[in-house]
């Protein structure tokens, strides 16, 4: 894995800038430990080597990201109070003048999980990086391909954006400190998510919906965001898939990242995935976004009820 160092982003209309049981384990660089050899591609990866999560026991440990803790492994503090529509948050900070991280992760019944990890900005630097894969056994759906139908899978997602959050957990540091040397805390972007799968042609897209950056200070108001468009891909035989990332503004699609994801489950019940972008929001300057989402297919718990349709 190579050391990335990532930018922080500046705004013109904000001041805001700098920024156990059944666990999984992506030590071996694939989905968790399954065998099945699945990869993240490089730049959705970028600073993070590994992750290990036990829901049972609340921990989550890290391995890679840089300048996050004392250990090159690092195990994670959580806060439930950062939690974000299903996704669990956790955080490190060594002492008051090390760099604040964050992260999420989710993983659903069926075996399908993925993890999004930022630094907040310090030193006009920060690092980040995103996992998923899937544990169990995996196979595409028959009865709807047979019929030619799409497969929907919705629910939430959530992201880190290279900008200031609110600051809210943050340690202490004494009165007086220079703001040159104070760390940050990654802002968060919250939205919904929907993907449609074609398992007979192999094909997969979808779009990142209702986004807003979350209250950049004590205070304000949500940031409606950027729509994010996930633009039509293959579908692997092992369940996996990577494509661009787009924005349409007056009918102009520009790609501005990638994403990728992985099917999980008997007849696919799952899907899990994350999205890099960049240069995608209004009132930023090399604003950068690391994202995750875990959904369940339509008709199952973990769908949303925007899969509650009429049937024709």
């Amino acid at each position: 894995m190579k050391r990335v160092m990532l930018g922080l982003a500046a705004t013109a209309m904000l001041s805001a800038c700098g920024g156990g049981t059944n666990p999984f384990n992506t030590g071996d660089g694939t989905d968790g430990g399954t065998g099945s050899g699945i990869t993240i591609p490089e730049n959705l990866a970028s600073d993070l080597d590994s992750v290990a999560y036990d829901p049972d026991a609340g921990t989550l440990v890290i391995s890679g990201l840089s300048l996050d803790d004392t250990p090159f492994s690092a195990t994670y503090r959580r806060r439930p109070a950062l939690d974000r529509e299903g996704y669990l948050a956790y955080t490190a900070q060594d002492s008051s003048l090390d760099r604040h991280v964050t992260a999420y992760v989710r993983e659903i019944e069926d075996g399908a999980f993925a993890v999004a990890v930022a630094t907040g900005g310090q030193f006009s630097y920060y690092f980040a990086g995103t996992h998923y894969g899937r544990r169990g056994n995996y196979s595409a759906p028959t009865e709807d391909v047979a019929s030619g139908g799409i497969v929907s899978y919705a629910g939430t997602y959530v992201g880190l954006l290279n900008i200031a959050g609110d600051g809210g957990d943050l340690l202490p540091v004494a009165t007086g400190t220079p703001a040159a040397v104070r760390p940050t805390q990654v802002a968060e972007v919250t939205g919904d998510a929907f993907i449609n799968a074609d398992f007979r042609d192999n094909v997969v897209n979808g779009t990142i919906y209702n986004r807003q950056i979350q209250p950049l200070t004590d205070g304000a108001a949500a940031i409606d965001a950027t729509t994010l468009n996930l633009a039509p891909t293959t579908i692997e035989a092992n369940g996996t898939f990577a494509g661009d990332t787009s924005i349409e503004v007056n009918g102009t699609r520009t790609v501005v990242g990638e994403y990728g994801g992985i099917f999980a489950g008997t007849d696919a019940t799952s899907v899990a995935g994350s999205v890099r972008v960049s240069e995608h929001l209004d009132g930023f300057n090399g604003e950068e976004e690391f994202g995750i989402f875990v959904l369940g297919q339509c008709g199952t718990a973990s769908s949303s009820d925007v899969c509650n349709q009429p049937v024709p």
